[in-house]
Parts: structure tokens; C-alpha cells; sequence
């Protein structure tokens, strides 16, 4: 009899110290984030005793109100992180790559499956939506590099849709912070067994080594106004 090998067990990152790496990057491209989530707990807070204060109870209601002052100062940190997260890393090379593997549900990236000379790169997803190769680059340099990558991609993978995205500002771009958002909205044109195929078809292509920017990068793209 073969005895069956123990599943590795992955290894997560402590809570505190995700939050802390956040909070190390966010500080640095806002660093006015520490006194900000003070002030807005001690504001919540202080509501709430007026509150408590008017009814009569302001212990009471000082007590009920303080996990709501957590969770708005929470809230508050989670919104500026995400946006600093994502400035922190704008026009570095492989921003893109960096967004597109933090999605850690339905998609799977290999950056830089085709790079030019002057640093232009497309980076190629699958999912249920089916394959999108997304550039980054010179949005005029980046576009025959994408259509180079599309008839590439049709050999090995025929019939599957391919979907095209430049991560840009300018018109008919998606902008770095809704990458993620973009992706997950796309309508899913495969089963999970075609999804499975395509995958293990591509995998044989691979990609190319490439530096990925480092830091903490939100599951999902925060919303925006």
C-alpha cells in the first residue's frame, strides 16, 4: 500500500500583518491616513455619547456605538488603502501583472507573454469569460503587439473568445484601478471543464520572467467616485 502524501499546508499571511504592510504602503503615499483614522474614530465616538446623552444612556450607547466606530474607521482605511495601493504601483513596469494576479477567484494570469523593445508588454488571463490579453504600454505600440499576441493565441487555442484591454487613461483604456473590476464583469462564455482545457493548452505557452511590483494589492478594485 502507497501512502497517500500529506497535503502541503499554505502558509497565510497573518491578518495584522497584511493590515500592517497596508497601512506601511498607504502612510507613504498618504501620509496624512494616521491622524485621519483617529479623527474619524473619535468623531463617530463622540456621536455617539450626544446620542447617548440625549436619550439619557450615554454609557449604554457609548458601548452599543463603539464596534460601529471600528468598523466606519475600517471602512474609511480600506477605501484610501485601495487607492494607494494602486498609486503606489502606477507606471511601474508589470502594474498590470500585478493587478490581474491579486484577482484570486475565477481568473489566472501569466504576465508578460510578450514583451517589445521599448518595455510595451501583454499579459494573458483565463477565466469564464474566456481569454483577455491585456497591454501595457504605448497605446499605439501596445496595440499591434496585442493583435501579434491575439493571432498567436488563436492557434493554440481556437474558437476560445479573446478579449482585448489596454490599462490606460486615455479613450477606450481601462484604468489600472478598475482592471480588476473590468475583468469580473465580463459575461462568462465558457463552462468550468472548457475554462479547465484552455488553461492546460496555454500552460505549455507560458510566459516570459518579469519583475511584478511588490506590496499589498486589494482582491477587489475599490469603488471609485
Amino acid at each position: 500500500m502507497f501512502k497517500r502524501k500529506a497535503k502541503e499546508k499554505k502558509i497565510k499571511t497573518p491578518r495584522f500583518q497584511t493590515f500592517r504592510d497596508a497601512f506601511a504602503v498607504t502612510k507613504q503615499v498618504k501620509p496624512w491616513i494616521a491622524p485621519a483614522l483617529v479623527a474619524i474614530f473619535i468623531a463617530t465616538f463622540a456621536l455617539s455619547i450626544v446620542i447617548g446623552i440625549s436619550v439619557g444612556h450615554p454609557i449604554y450607547v457609548g458601548f452599543i456605538f463603539l464596534p460601529l466606530s471600528f468598523l466606519t474607521t475600517l471602512l474609511f482605511f480600506t477605501r484610501v488603502a485601495g487607492r494607494a495601493a494602486y498609486s503606489s504601483i502606477e507606471g511601474q513596469i508589470g502594474a498590470g501583472a500585478s493587478v490581474l494576479m491579486a484577482i484570486r477567484k475565477g481568473w489566472t494570469t501569466t504576465p508578460a507573454v510578450a514583451v517589445s523593445r521599448s518595455q510595451d508588454m501583454v499579459h494573458r488571463s483565463v477565466g469564464r469569460a474566456g481569454i483577455v490579453l491585456t497591454g501595457e504600454g504605448s497605446a499605439n505600440s501596445v496595440r499591434q503587439l496585442l493583435n501579434d499576441e491575439v493571432k498567436k493565441t488563436e492557434r493554440f487555442a481556437p474558437g476560445v473568445p479573446i478579449a482585448q484591454v489596454i490599462v490606460g487613461d486615455g479613450e477606450g483604456q481601462v484604468p489600472l484601478r478598475k482592471l480588476q473590476k473590468h475583468l469580473q464583469k465580463l459575461p462568462k462564455k465558457l463552462t468550468a471543464h472548457q475554462m479547465r482545457e484552455v488553461r492546460a493548452r496555454l500552460k505549455a505557452v507560458g510566459g516570459l520572467s518579469m519583475p511584478i511590483p511588490k506590496g499589498p494589492m486589494p482582491t477587489r478594485a475599490p469603488k471609485i467616485r
